[in-house]
């Protein structure tokens, strides 16, 4: 892929939103805003919010608007530099030692000095390019690239505390210092998006590098639209009565509220049952495509759930006139 073969940012917030929408991602203005700032000024986005309420898919859909290669780095609890950034090499470091070594005991052999190796010079060669593993880090920043990529640091909040001061750099002046090789930098800044579930709090010196978006649940009517977008083929009246009784669970107090997400794939299953209207016994049967925890299903069962059934109902109908 070539420069030529990636497309202009958005040229306003109004293209933003369109171009958003045109992959089916139905922002609305104030995330349409900041993703338009984030490309404008080259500033990270870092993105918090409940899982399931598309702050993944917003580092996806960039990467396809803007026609260039996504790298992801999933974030988990233990993550390091050598997981993150970059490692040595050190098999094929081994490997090239005793290739010498075995050249210079030949060399000697044969009392021929031009084939003996300088262990130093030995040394030098050792921590080069070619023995060094790029992690999705250094990956993004390497000036080779043909092009910025968009880096997706996903779900930052489940790494430990002490990895964030590894992004700093990278966040700040899209570098990386390696002791043995000296900073790469980027050429052209990739796009860098960050998103976080808020199992934890993520440090201000990391907040601070960014423009930051809370990212909600969609109301009702921005919900119908991602379903129509999303699976087209279900019906309008079904998809009313799905949005209604969704929007219904969010307002209960649940352990886990269904995002997005879980709404397309709801819709996905009754399809495949070929359910046309919201019957309580298959809303029933199919909790566990919403819902993620026993306690919440039991919450939900019983009169709680026919009630809400008749709810989705009737908000279904009156968004429909």
């Amino acid at each position: 892929m070539t420069t030529a073969a990636a497309d202009a940012a958005p040229g306003s917030i109004d293209d933003t939103a369109a171009r958003l929408r045109a992959l089916d991602y139905v922002a609305d203005r104030a995330l349409a805003t900041v993703v338009h700032l984030a490309l404008r000024l080259q500033r990270p986005l870092f993105l918090e919010g409940e899982p399931g309420t598309g702050k993944t898919e917003i580092a996806r859909t960039l990467a396809a608007m803007l026609g260039r290669p996504l790298i992801r780095l999933q974030c988990y609890e233990g993550l390091d530099l050598a997981g993150a950034a970059y490692e040595w090499n050190y098999a094929r470091q081994m490997m090239e030692i005793r290739l010498a070594e075995a050249g210079r005991r030949g060399g000697d052999a044969a009392a021929d000095t031009s084939s003996r190796i300088d262990a130093n010079a030995l040394a030098e060669t050792l921590f080069t390019r070619r023995f060094l593993i790029a992690r999705p880090l250094l990956q993004a920043i390497d000036p080779a690239n043909p092009l910025p990529p968009v880096l997706l640091i996903d779900e930052l909040d489940r790494a430990d505390e002490p990895f964030e001061a590894f992004l700093l750099e990278v966040l700040s002046d899209y570098q990386l210092s390696i002791p043995e090789l000296g900073t790469v930098r980027a050429t052209a800044p990739p796009i860098v998006v960050l998103t976080s579930n808020r199992t934890r709090e993520v440090h201000d010196a990391v907040r601070r590098r960014c423009l930051y978006h809370w990212v909600d649940f969609p109301d009702a009517a921005r919900e119908r639209e991602i379903l129509r977008r999303r699976v087209p083929e279900a019906a309008q009246a079904l998809s009313a009565q799905v949005v209604a009784f969704v929007q219904g669970l969010r307002a209960l107090d649940l352990a886990k509220r269904p995002g997005v997400a879980e709404t397309i794939e709801w819709t996905r299953a009754l399809l495949a049952l070929d359910t046309l209207v919201l019957d309580p016994a298959v809303v029933g049967d199919t909790l566990g495509v919403l819902l993620k925890y026993q306690d919440d299903i039991s919450r939900v069962q019983g009169d709680a759930l026919l009630r809400l059934v008749e709810q989705a109902r009737v908000e279904a109908q009156a968004a429909a006139a």
